[in-house]
């Protein structure tokens, strides 16, 4: 390849990490590029070289990290610490049966996915609007969300009886929402059906990869740009002209939409879903998995999801039952306090500096010493 290609694929690689790069993330270097296609390049190899079962879990982990990307969104750049992403989560998950058992034809089951995605949405928006324009700030904001997550809790758990459906689907109270479709996309003859272990996987990482990537691309834009000006002081940025209602409107709307496609994909995966992913224990987690992971890092609440999820499922499993599980509990929140007493901006940020601080010295340790420099040393 001539010295003129290579510029011009230099060049090019240099314009579309530009879409990906800015102040308002991590990793804005080649190293760091490096290092994440070899990380999505090891998902992908990932199903070729374990089990099936392990594949499901970590398919389940993976629906649960839109959860998380949702709350980061929302709490790391535009500062508002929402309880609430469980409920569109869960709403969209409920959604999703309703209508896919319903219509469980190709085109019903993609229309399901969507409509769930949007109702979760517009109930995020409605929320919202009402928050946000009826001047609930700040902790306020936390409470609010929280009681809705529990308010659905105790309605969801008590829909046990036949007459709590919707047309074919049984809501099921405790027992919760169970033969809920695979996920589909398409119509008729030509659609695909995501129902084995390993394509559900792969349409999940995609769509999470790409998730992440225009999110990347969102909250360095001049719209992300207002989102931080708004955590990072709300009085003065609106000082300047900017509308913060609807700032913050937009951007709880946001993350409700990907709590919703979290919530949709969970249920695809376990073709069921039940009243405890809107009670507080679960509407802990992404608290826990944000914080941990950094909460103005996108990809660190990706991984310490991944990470803690594998963690809590791998000691409810080798200790077993309920003593497994309290104790997954215990350790989390070890990490957790842990995490903000040593490390308060989460884990993603201090690896960052750790590693810009040992390419720092690795650059000035081979750069070459100047001549003077040689002068003074062999004297």
């Amino acid at each position: 390849m001539s010295t003129d290609s290579k510029s011009d694929v230099a060049l090019s690689a240099s314009r579309i990490r530009g879409f990906f790069e800015g102040p308002n993330t991590i990793g804005n270097s080649t190293p760091f590029w490096i290092v994440f296609a070899v990380a999505v390049a090891g998902l992908a190899a990932y199903p070729q070289l374990t089990d099936p079962f392990t594949i499901r879990l970590t398919t389940r982990y993976l629906a649960l990290a839109f959860l998380a990307l949702s709350l980061c969104f929302v709490w790391g750049y535009c500062g508002v610490l929402s309880f609430g992403q469980v409920a569109f989560f869960g709403v969209a998950a409920y959604t999703f049966g309703a209508i896919g058992i319903n219509f469980s034809s190709a085109a019903g089951v993609t229309a399901a996915l969507f409509g769930a995605i949007v109702v979760g949405t517009a109930f995020a928006a409605l929320l919202g609007y009402f928050m946000f324009y009826g001047g609930v700030r700040d902790v306020y904001v936390t409470i609010i969300t929280l009681v809705v997550a529990l308010v659905l809790h105790t309605f969801t758990a008590q829909t046990a009886g036949s007459q709590w459906a919707i047309g074919e689907a049984r809501l099921g109270g405790f027992d919760g929402m169970t033969g809920i479709p695979d996920l589909t996309l398409g119509f008729g003859s030509t659609a695909i059906v995501f129902d084995e272990v390993t394509t559900l996987y792969y349409a999940l990482l995609v769509s999470l990869v790409a998730t992440y990537l225009g999110l990347r691309v969102l909250v360095n834009s001049r719209f992300g740009m207002t989102m931080v000006a708004v955590r990072e002081d709300e009085t003065r940025t609106a000082t300047f002209g900017y509308n913060v209602p609807f700032i913050k409107l937009v951007v709880f709307t946001i993350g409700g939409a990907l709590a919703a496609a979290g919530g949709v994909f969970y249920a695809s995966w376990g073709n069921y879903i039940d009243p405890s992913r809107f009670a507080i224990a679960f509407a802990a987690l992404p608290v826990v998995w944000v914080s941990v992971g950094g909460r103005e890092s996108l990809l660190g609440a990706i991984g310490a999801t991944l990470l803690i999820e594998r963690m809590r499922t791998g000691l409810s499993d080798g200790v077993g039952g309920v003593i497994g599980s309290e104790w997954a509990l215990v350790i989390v929140g070890g990490l957790l306090l842990f995490v903000i007493l040593v490390m308060p901006a989460g884990v993603a940020p201090y690896l960052d500096r750790a590693g810009k601080r040992i390419l720092d010295r690795f650059s000035d340790d081979s750069t070459p010493s100047s001549p003077t420099e040689e002068v003074v040393n062999d004297d």
